[in-house]
């Protein structure tokens, strides 16, 4: 079994079709889904039905779905994430705003490997940023393979038995092997708004006969995404994220 790994999508299409074309070359089976499909992008309706029609395998919600869809208050949101929070909540279908009201919240076991989750396994709205985080997050996995999303950064951490420890990610294409008796975090990294300082797309590959995750990232249309967002009204920061990475 091959899983597709998309998270933090971020209503950006040009980037989610990226890594679509992307992934079909490299053949996939299934899809998991980590949460975060909307928010900051100006195209929360066609990434919903994008999503949608690939029929996820497992899928679960993140913090902006939660309050793009209204079930949560945007509270605890920055400005700027309010003012793209209320905003697709006004401009969502009512199909869609349901659709999202409807996902689940992690974690979910998707088989003997491998769960999901948004923010971590503990909270569905944590974050997994080093390695104390880390530590908390697999005491409470239980799957050899926990895959996060959230932080907007791609990341490994492997428990191992002597120890824990933090894998680098630094490169075009990574392939990260799963040692028996080891468990793993692995966040792939975000689709729509990377902020790890490289702009490109992020998205992951789990094969389960070869045992091993892979990170990829790809290069997409950033001009067409930074110029949808401020043609919409929403915040201009939004749009210069999107060239820097950040």
């Amino acid at each position: 079994m091959r899983y597709l790994v998309l998270t933090d999508i971020h209503a950006n299409l040009e980037a989610l079709e990226a890594c679509l074309a992307d992934a079909r070359a490299r053949g996939y089976d299934r899809t998991l889904v980590l949460g975060d499909l909307v928010g900051y992008g100006a195209d929360p309706n066609a990434v919903i039905e994008r999503v949608s029609r690939l029929n996820p395998h497992v899928i679960v919600r993140g913090n902006h779905d939660k309050v793009a869809c209204g079930l949560e208050a945007a509270d605890g949101f920055n400005t700027v994430a309010r003012s793209a929070a209320h905003w697709t909540l006004d401009i969502l279908t009512d199909e869609h705003r349901q659709w999202l009201a409807a996902l689940p919240r992690g974690p979910i076991q998707v088989d003997d490997l491998v769960e999901i989750c948004h923010g971590s396994p503990f909270d569905e709205d944590a974050y997994i940023f080093d390695e104390l985080d880390a530590a908390r997050a697999l005491k409470t996995s239980t799957r050899p393979l926990c895959l996060f999303g959230h932080t907007h950064y791609p990341a490994v951490f492997e428990l191992a038995h002597d120890g824990l420890e933090s894998v680098s990610t630094d490169a075009e294409e990574s392939a990260v092997p799963l040692a028996d008796g080891s468990k793993y975090l692995v966040n792939p990294g975000s689709v729509g708004q990377p902020r790890d300082g490289d702009p490109r797309a992020a998205y992951g590959i789990v094969d389960e006969s070869a045992r091993w995750v892979e990170l990829f990232r790809v290069k997409y249309a950033v001009n067409e995404a930074r110029t949808k967002i401020v043609r919409a009204g929403l915040p201009e920061v939004l749009a210069q994220r999107l060239t820097v990475g950040r």
